[in-house]
């Protein structure tokens, strides 16, 4: 009877034991924060990333976990098509990371993106096709086949890590202008993990190409919540619905941001009601006699560094990630207007051009 009774409180406390660790074992989901923008969903997505198909090192359902766990809303795997190191131990399936990976995708209401990575010597350099419907015809020996085959299926293509090799390996060359005539490519990568190519940036706004920052991660990302310090390079699409297509719709107009190292990269039409939307002075405003407080709220993930360009206001401002910042200064005299004129420093309209913007205040205040 006392074995029995043991026995039982074993079972119970092992019982105990697994229930607590299944508990334990749910995962989080961390939001990522972006104000969407009129007319537009704010999608956070990465367009490029490797698994065990190529030369990366995990499992195609893991990108999913991942990405679901880090707040993304899509991402597109795009194993190299050429470069294939572990075919000895698994066999080269060029649609077979989709195919694992789609399942664990929509069970998780991610959307996932078809994708496959064209992958030559730089010059040309590494180019990716998402939206494909078949990864297949894009394993052929020549280069601009490969990318025609892409264009083909109606991918969205773009060049990748444009500088990884130096600006001379990087340069714009004979075949990227054919490509370029044909329409055959339509983007960018501006970052890339965490290098910026400035050259890059500087070419999609010339060339009206789509700005595009993604992490091309190969080994297993182990970032569990996105930060302004320490996060994840994505790009942040405005597409009208949260849907595959409407991304697609999106990318091809160029309504994208990047957030990569801290900054924000894209053009002023994006940036300025990107900022618009998160950025707000909130009341009341105190002013007493000559001096001045009031609280800047910013509603986005990223810090904003703001840098005087002219007129009232500290020098500098540091707008930290969802978060109301308190602001004191000294204005000439108590009748001043509030009215602030920054530069967003780490918001770049071009390559080392931040974001004019400026800070407008109710008409009413207090007086203390």
């Amino acid at each position: 009877m006392r074995s029995l009774c043991l026995f039982r409180s074993s079972l119970i406390g092992a019982t105990v034991l697994l229930l607590s660790f299944v508990v334990n074992a749910q995962e989080v989901r961390h939001e990522i924060h972006f104000p969407d923008l009129p007319g537009y969903q704010t999608l956070k997505c990465d367009f490029h990333m490797h698994t065990v198909f190529s030369d990366g090192n995990v499992w195609p359902t893991v990108r999913v976990e991942e990405a679901w766990r880090q707040g993304l809303d899509a991402i597109a795997i795009t194993d190299h098509l050429e470069y294939q190191p572990k075919s000895s131990d698994l066999p080269t399936n060029h649609n077979r990371p989709y195919e694992l990976a789609k399942p664990a995708a929509d069970a998780c209401s991610l959307i996932l993106i078809r994708g496959s990575e064209i992958t030559r010597d730089t010059p040309p350099g590494h180019f990716n096709g998402i939206f494909l419907s078949d990864s297949r015809p894009l394993d052929t020996p020549e280069f601009f086949d490969a990318v025609k085959a892409a264009n083909d299926q109606n991918a969205f293509v773009f060049w990748n890590h444009q500088g990884w090799k130096g600006e001379e390996k990087g340069r714009w060359m004979e075949v990227h202008t054919t490509l370029f005539e044909a329409s055959m490519f339509q983007g960018m990568e501006v970052d890339n993990n965490n290098s910026y190519f400035p050259t890059a940036h500087r070419w999609c706004l010339e060339k009206g190409l789509t700005l595009l920052g993604n992490s091309d991660i190969h080994s297993p990302d182990l970032i569990v919540e996105n930060r302004s310090d320490h996060h994840r390079t994505m790009t942040l699409v405005f597409a009208a619905e949260r849907t595959a297509e409407s991304i697609h719709e999106a990318l091809r107009d160029r309504r994208t941001v990047v957030w990569g190292q801290g900054h924000l990269i894209g053009r002023q039409e994006h940036l300025e009601p990107l900022f618009d939307a998160a950025v707000s002075v909130t009341q009341p405003i105190v002013r007493m006699g000559k001096q001045v407080t009031l609280q800047i709220r910013n509603q986005c993930e990223a810090e904003i560094v703001l840098d005087r360009s002219a007129g009232n206001g500290p020098q500098s401002i540091k707008l930290s990630p969802c978060a109301t910042t308190l602001v004191t200064f000294r204005t000439p005299d108590s009748e001043t207007p509030l009215e602030l004129h920054y530069t967003a420093s780490n918001l770049l309209i071009a390559p080392e051009t931040g974001l004019p913007v400026t800070l407008t205040t109710e008409a009413s205040s207090t007086d203390l």
